[in-house]
């Protein structure tokens, strides 16, 4: 009987196609396994969404994420790029404003604060702490249904909708809890008050880890990553074709096509669908359905001297902007804060004209502020938000070919801790 050739042996264990902060968590991961990785990234820098820009005066324009929190998985990275003595730490029982009738007022984190905040009346306190009398949240319900069910118009309107709508640009209504809040069902079966809980996460804090900057600008740790990994990272190398070979796949970029046994896609979903084309063509059009928000952001100096996280603006207000982060109190970056504008509501800001943009962004801060603001940086930015809304109920039938994983924040929860968790997860199943 005539003996089978040998299968032959994958040029590379794993092919990550994509080097934002998921790609580069995860070529960090294998790396530190042990596991023989290549990452590809289109683009001619790593990082993704966490892009700074250095300014003149020592200011910085973060063009994407404007903290993040040091949970273990970020501490890791932040010390494998060499800037644990670069942090920024701010101090996280600083308040929370929302913007509502023509001022700012204090978001209820703890008790003292809910007792104290005029964004609520009396009457609707009461409602919110009859939250457990309510049934249970349900999966199939949108987070903006669920939320008014069990808290009241009133906490919806002035504190849900803003705060945690107004993070993410989108409309609560419109985003299921299954796909945008998957948390809020876990939350409710623990201890302690879940309204305080649901806004925490929805601005990204939790129990312990800090807020954190890095001098100089986020963009550094993904800079420095790509620099440590440059044995195992191309740059301006887009994936043109994904196909089988076997147990393994061809990885086709414009410098040639390599061999992999496992493949990590962790782009963002339209990019992701036009390389799945051919091996998983339904997974495909489920990707390419699903819908993300445009942002534009707007970094100002300022001689205001708030002391805070910042502010969201209340959906009803008569203003474009989501919401404002204090870069002055949070990290002592002296005068500057960064203004949010767009998601579903107002897609048309990567459009305007920049100067526009900027005009806008100063002329309501000082509305809001009470002081005077020059314009630094103007990004726009289309499609960056995850909308997790209604078109994510294409993901709950979809299914991959044996041998690819998806890792990005469709598959998960967006902020650069919940990409690391993710990576790592990723890494310890290939590992």
């Amino acid at each position: 009987m005539p003996q089978r050739p040998p299968l032959a042996v994958p040029d590379h264990r794993v092919a990550v196609v994509g080097a934002g902060m998921t790609g580069l968590a995860l070529t960090h991961a294998l790396a530190e396994r042990g596991v023989d990785s290549v990452t590809y990234e289109a683009s001619e820098r790593a990082g993704g969404a966490v892009a700074s820009e250095r300014l003149a005066g020592g200011l910085v324009a973060e063009r994407g994420p404007n903290r993040l929190r040091l949970t273990d998985g970020v501490a890791e990275l932040v010390d494998a790029a060499g800037l644990r003595g670069d942090l920024l730490v701010a101090n996280d029982d600083l308040p929370l404003y929302v913007y509502a009738n023509g001022r700012l007022r204090e978001a209820p984190f703890d008790l003292r604060a809910f007792l104290r905040t005029d964004l609520l009346s009396w009457p609707a306190k009461l409602r919110v702490l009859a939250e457990p009398l309510t049934d249970p949240v349900r999966a199939d319900e949108t987070v903006g249904d669920a939320v008014r069910r069990k808290f009241g118009a009133a906490a919806y309107r002035n504190l849900v909708e803003p705060i945690y709508g107004g993070t993410y640009g989108s409309d609560p209504t419109e985003m299921p809890v299954r796909h945008a809040l998957p948390a809020l069902l876990r939350m409710q079966g623990e201890r302690g008050a879940l309204l305080p809980s649901l806004l925490r996460r929805a601005t990204g804090g939790s129990d312990s880890p800090p807020p954190v900057s890095i001098a100089g600008g986020l963009g550094r740790l993904p800079e420095r990553l790509a620099e440590r990994y440059a044995d195992r990272i191309e740059l301006d190398a887009p994936v043109t074709a994904l196909e089988r070979d076997g147990d393994a796949y061809r990885v086709t970029t414009p410098d040639g096509t390599v061999t992999a046994a496992r493949v990590v896609v962790t782009t963002p979903a339209p990019a992701a669908a036009d390389i799945l084309a051919a091996v998983a063509p339904d997974a495909a059009d489920a990707l390419s359905g699903l819908t993300y928000n445009p942002l534009a952001v707007v970094t100002m100096e300022s001689d205001a001297r708030r002391a805070g996280f910042g502010y969201q603006v209340r959906r009803s207000e008569p203003l474009r902007t989501l919401g404002v982060s204090w870069h002055h109190s949070l990290f002592g970056r002296t005068g500057q804060y960064t203004a949010f504008f767009g998601g579903m509501d107002d897609p048309g800001i990567v459009d305007a004209d920049p100067e526009r943009i900027g005009e806008t962004a100063v002329r309501e801060f000082e509305t809001v502020m009470d002081a005077t603001a020059h314009v630094r940086d103007v990004a726009r930015l289309p499609d960056v938000m995850p909308a997790y809304d209604r078109s994510w109920r294409a993901l709950d039938d979809l299914t991959l070919p044996d041998g690819v994983t998806l890792a990005t924040n469709y598959t998960g929860r967006v902020g650069v801790p919940a990409r690391v968790r993710d990576a790592e997860r990723v890494a310890e199943r290939v590992a």
